[in-house]
């Protein structure tokens, strides 16, 4: 094996390249100056996701354990983008007294999550895939436990630790009865051998199960409200949209290969997933009044939402759901953003509290009603072109009733969506959220999520060079 075939791992040997640099970096600067080591890091990770756009070669390493290709390379690419606009919100709370001195393991924690997502996404093989799962989520619960004066937090690191260690000896249970039915953990080599019988299906459920628990899917979702509440505002943003997006991408990957013989098997199981996940995050939304638990119920329906391009299993669905996903991150981390921005400043997380902010916070407001109009799919915005491609996705393969109830879902999640715009612009309140400047990084965060919701609405391309990439995919399975 020679040095350029190392260099297919370009993301993740960048990324490991970063976290030591964060780590070198974090020993240099004195606890009471940690600016430099924030500047340092967001620049290399900048660079990186930078880089991730140049053309890069397509192969595969240690014997087929780990693939990447075009496509591979762009779910990653999106993560990057969202773990450049995450730290940028996340300035102003680390360098809070009393923060700046731990600022270097927040920023290690989230790199080593990456790393962990990357391996994940780019594994052809179920143990390649299984570590790195583990790497993210380890990490992910010391974040979720990062602030250690407050129990919740804690609370919060507690519950998604032990809830993820249950659904990973679920998952390893079932891959245990693919590997025994089929003799290999590769993914060519089950997809090659796997057949529908009783045995398989068991597995293909238990695995489904495990990996549905980080997609928030009904009825694993549980665990979502109170972690995303209980954890720090900028890892719950992390959460919604990084860790999400990483189980999305590898799910529709492997049930497009793995698990393609077992088509009838997971379509119906998908069926059934999307309309309680949709209904029930919608329902449980409706009744939340703290802004971190109203956006974990959103979370969970815009799940529902992306299932509709998993269950159509073919190149318009995976480009739907790589679409979705970028669309969700912009709209995401606007409304988690100016979330933050308050709880920052004022320690609120209350949707009554917003009542009145649009006197006080004019551009703060208008930047939570865009995320909102996006979220909730409203024309022209990206959200809505994300929903209508996943509706077509799903209609395409003539699943019209799913179609129709999800249509009807998206009225159901309006209503909850414009509560927070009917909150900060109409009604009314006597002492207001008092007017404040947001750092300059957060900042440039809610302008780089605005143009996304813009632009990915507006230029077609994107969505095109999306289902290129997605044809592409499955013309290499042929």
């Amino acid at each position: 094996m020679s040095f350029s075939d190392f260099l297919l791992m370009r993301n993740e040997l960048l990324l490991v390249a970063a976290a030591v640099i964060i780590l070198i970096a974090d020993m240099s600067f004195s606890d009471e100056n940690k600016r430099g080591l924030y500047n340092i890091s967001l620049l290399t990770m900048i660079i990186i996701t930078v880089l991730g756009f140049l053309p890069a070669p397509s192969g595969k390493l240690f014997g087929g354990m780990y693939i990447t290709g075009d496509i591979y390379i762009l779910m990653k690419n999106i993560l990057n983008i969202a773990t450049v606009i995450v730290l940028l919100q996340s300035r102003g709370w680390l360098e809070k007294p009393g923060q700046q001195k731990r600022m270097g393991e927040f920023i290690l924690l989230l790199v080593s999550v990456l790393i962990g997502m990357s391996y994940m996404i780019s594994s052809g093989h179920f143990i390649m895939f299984y570590l790195g799962m583990e790497l993210a989520t380890i990490p992910l619960a010391a974040l979720a436990a990062y602030e250690l004066n407050k129990s919740k937090s804690a609370e919060a690191g507690i519950k998604l630790i032990l809830l993820a260690a249950f659904s990973s000896g679920i998952l390893l249970f079932g891959t245990s009865l693919i590997y025994a039915a089929a003799g290999t953990l590769y993914f060519e080599g089950v997809m090659a051998i796997l057949d529908s019988t009783a045995f398989t299906t068991l597995g293909l459920i238990l695995f489904f199960a495990g990996l549905g628990f980080k997609i928030s899917l009904v009825p694993f979702h549980l665990w979502t409200a109170d972690v995303y509440e209980g954890a720090p505002t900028n890892v719950t943003s992390f959460l919604s949209v990084a860790s999400k997006g990483a189980a999305v991408f590898i799910l529709v990957i492997i049930l497009n290969t793995v698990f393609k013989s077992l088509n009838d098997v997971w379509d119906p199981m998908v069926y059934a997933l999307i309309i309680i996940t949709i209904t029930i995050g919608n329902l449980f939304a409706l009744r939340q009044r703290n802004i971190k638990r109203f956006l974990a119920f959103s979370s969970i329906a815009q799940a529902g939402f992306i299932m509709l391009g998993v269950i159509n299993d073919g190149g318009l669905g995976m480009a739907t759901v790589i679409y979705f996903v970028l669309v969700y991150v912009f709209s995401n981390l606007a409304a988690f953003g100016v979330a933050a921005a308050i709880e920052n400043e004022t320690g609120k997380e209350s949707i009554d509290d917003y009542n009145g902010f649009y006197r006080t916070n004019p551009r703060l407001s208008l930047v939570m009603m865009l995320a909102m109009f996006s979220l909730a799919g409203i024309p022209p915005f990206a959200g809505f072109f994300g929903k209508f491609f996943l509706f077509t996705a799903a209609a395409e393969k003539g699943y019209y009733i799913l179609t129709l109830i999800a249509v009807l879902n998206t009225i159901i999640s309006l209503y909850y969506y414009l509560l927070v715009i009917k909150a900060m612009f109409i009604d009314k309140n006597g002492a207001p959220i008092g007017y404040f400047k947001s750092d300059t990084a957060m900042q440039v965060s809610l302008v780089i999520c605005i143009l996304g919701i813009i632009v990915t609405g507006f230029t077609s391309g994107v969505f095109d060079y999306m289902v290129n990439l997605s044809q592409q995919f499955f013309l290499t399975l042929q």
